[in-house]
């Protein structure tokens, strides 16, 4: 019930520097769980964007009444990757050895933020659910640890899609829980839930 709301809310973006991406923003209404409307929309080009430094957005909404106003910052991030299985990150001796040493007993108490990294690796799935009317889906990987989310690519016309990608993700809570959803891609309509697995990092 309110025309000027206020979310305070804050979300990580993993954006890689050899995409062009735009940041694209929308704000709905709300009537009831069934009933739902757009108020607007924007665009923001993150390329435009000055690094390592907090940039505060009035951004109009597009064809609509009112305004967005968002504080954005664009930093390098250390740690999270996305690769192919044959250059995995972790693989190399000498970094396994350097991040044994990082992570020591005796260093446990010089970053109390560093826990860790996870490193996963996606390999294929199997006798995935058919979402085309064709008997075969379009399926992709998703996965969830905290506010930070990577994906695969899309896999085209298979129920036992190959990926084979290594994902690297910092550690902010070891408390965290890594879920793992697969999608059928479906053009530019949402995308079909096809399963999810979730993962507790205490488990692992």
């Amino acid at each position: 019930k309110s025309a000027n709301p206020q979310w305070r809310e804050q979300f990580d973006f993993h954006y890689f520097s050899d995409r062009k991406d735009m940041l694209n923003i929308e704000v709905w209404r709300k009537d009831n769980k069934k009933h739902e409307e757009l108020l607007g929309t924007c665009q923001v080009d993150i390329t435009a964007l000055p690094m390592k430094q907090t940039n505060r957005l009035e951004l109009p909404l597009e064809k609509h009444p009112g305004s967005l106003l968002m504080l954005i910052a664009v930093a390098p991030c250390t740690g999270v990757s996305i690769s192919d299985l044959c250059v995995c990150p972790l693989g190399d001796p000498s970094e396994r050895q350097q991040i044994s040493q990082r992570y020591c007993i005796k260093n446990s108490f010089r970053n109390i933020k560093d826990i860790g990294f996870l490193q996963v690796k996606v390999l294929k799935a199997v006798d995935l659910l058919a979402a085309d009317f064709s008997g075969k889906s379009d399926p992709f990987c998703v996965l969830e640890l905290g506010n930070d989310m990577l994906q695969t690519h899309t896999v085209y016309k298979n129920l036992n899609p190959e990926w084979n990608k290594v994902f690297t993700f910092p550690i902010k809570d070891i408390h965290d829980v890594l879920e793992v959803t697969v999608f059928d891609e479906d053009g530019d309509k949402p995308p079909d839930f096809l399963g999810k697995v979730a993962i507790p990092l205490l488990s692992v």
